[in-house]
């Protein structure tokens, strides 16, 4: 009988030609998880964080703000933005649960 060998697991992305190209979370799901981080975060640095242009970030931000997941208000030269981790999961297959099960989950 062969032993199990364990996996040490490290919290940057696997970058080899083995890897997948797609990930489980939306890059929607990636900037509230990085805004719930860090809720001054600029637009440059969520782009960075999660890999995408700061335009896409822009619309995205646009996006959840629209549907009532986060407001952003203005402090100075930056925005606070506040996520509302009590809205509900809009797929029919997680609709029961909230925004904040889904971020403690990955936080």
């Amino acid at each position: 009988m062969k032993s199990a060998k364990t996996k040490s697991f490290s919290s940057q992305p696997v970058d080899n030609q083995n890897s997948a190209k797609w990930t489980f979370l939306t890059n929607h799901t990636h900037i509230l998880v990085c805004l719930v981080r860090d809720p001054e975060m600029t637009v440059r640095n969520l782009a960075l964080s999660v890999g995408i242009t700061e335009r896409s970030v822009q619309r995205i931000l646009s996006e959840l703000e629209e549907s009532g997941v986060l407001s952003r208000t203005r402090e100075g030269r930056r925005n606070h933005y506040e996520v509302d981790q009590n809205f509900q999961l809009r797929h029919p297959l997680e609709s029961e649960h909230t925004l904040k099960e889904l971020l403690r989950a990955v936080k």
